[in-house]
């Protein structure tokens, strides 16, 4: 039994889908250090039943204060950053080896390459956590939600 779920699980969760999640999100957020920190809350907060919902129905007027007004929602978020570490990681692995992303080494920061056409679909609600975060450091960010990076 556990190997059906095991098999539903990888079908719906994979670095095929979720790649482009990670491409949207670094197309959006704009390079600065240490921003490879940000990619394990990537995929936990737009696979989020609620705030992925919520982020993709969020305009320009939005911030993380309107998007993340009710906190106690995010009693989980720990847990599903622990759960899709390993999917994150492959997702990155993925996006680098489709030249959808690039690393620079000397400020540990992803972003997207430059491209005239991407190969990925764009993800609305992952380019808008982009947008959302690109106006703060990632210790604000982290500290406003109340996780820890792993």
């Amino acid at each position: 039994m556990s190997s059906i779920v095991d098999a539903l699980y990888e079908l719906k969760y994979n670095p095929f889908e979720y790649g482009a999640y990670l491409a949207s999100f670094y197309t959006a957020v704009g390079e600065f250090g240490n921003n490879i920190l940000l990619a394990p809350l990537v995929i936990p907060l737009c696979s989020h039943p609620l705030f992925g919902q919520k982020l993709f129905n969020s305009n320009v007027r939005s911030t993380i204060w309107s998007i993340f007004d009710d906190r106690t929602k995010l009693y989980d978020l720990q847990e599903r950053i622990d759960g899709f570490q390993a999917l994150t990681e492959q997702c990155i692995q993925y996006c680098l080896a489709n030249d959808w992303l690039s690393i620079d080494e000397h400020s540990l920061a992803l972003r997207a390459c430059d491209e005239s056409d991407p190969v990925f679909t764009n993800q609305k609600n992952a380019e808008k956590l982009g947008r959302l975060f690109s106006g703060h450091s990632v210790v604000e960010i982290y500290a406003f939600l109340g996780v820890k990076p792993r």
